[in-house]
């Protein structure tokens, strides 16, 4: 396809393209959607650098379920509920951080939602050998973060980092592997 085909081709000939195997049909869903999603996350309050993170984290949840999308809603609506649930997860993990009298005087987290369910055993085998391509040093912070669900606090406990090493190494642990996906695709 050229170009020009793909800035003016709909969302769901976007979203076929992507599913089969045409990483320039996923990048341009992401640059459709992105800055909407950013200011999303930007309007909650969310600093800059969360925001990319969860941006980011959005967009992984996006492409390994691209295959769960319906055409009966809009893509916007699909991308955008996926991000209010990665949010949901984002603010449900900071609680984590809060002090006890704080919790019992804030409100209480909403229930799980469809896409915090797993990843089928299919797609996580793929993301696991993804995962093995990381450096060693990636691997056991992505692990940690994304398959065990530690909180930050808990791995930087557990490996003896400093927090900023935390959150710098599992940023860019994030990143190496989106660029994994992009560029081998998740069937």
């Amino acid at each position: 396809m050229e170009i020009a085909d793909y800035i003016v081709a709909d969302d769901t000939r976007l979203v076929k393209l992507s599913l089969d195997g045409d990483q320039m049909a996923f990048e341009y869903l992401f640059n459709r959607y992105g800055d909407a999603i950013r200011r999303l996350f930007m309007q909650r309050s969310t600093s800059a650098e969360d925001a990319e993170d969860l941006i980011q984290e959005t967009f992984i949840k996006v492409y390994i379920n691209l295959h769960r999308y319906s055409a009966e809603y809009t893509f916007g609506q699909w991308v955008y509920t996926i991000a209010r649930n990665t949010h949901i997860d984002f603010e449900r993990r900071r609680q984590e951080d809060i002090s006890i009298d704080e919790k019992f005087s804030s409100h209480a987290a909403s229930t799980p939602s469809p896409e915090e369910n797993l990843i089928s055993l299919q797609q996580r085998s793929q993301i696991e050998s993804y995962i093995e391509c990381l450096p060693e040093q990636y691997r056991r912070l992505f692990t940690m973060r994304f398959l065990e669900d530690y909180s930050y606090d808990e791995i930087a406990e557990t490996l003896h980092l400093p927090m900023g090493t935390v959150k710098t190494q599992i940023h860019r642990a994030r990143e190496r592997m989106c660029a994994l996906i992009k560029k081998g695709g998740i069937k």
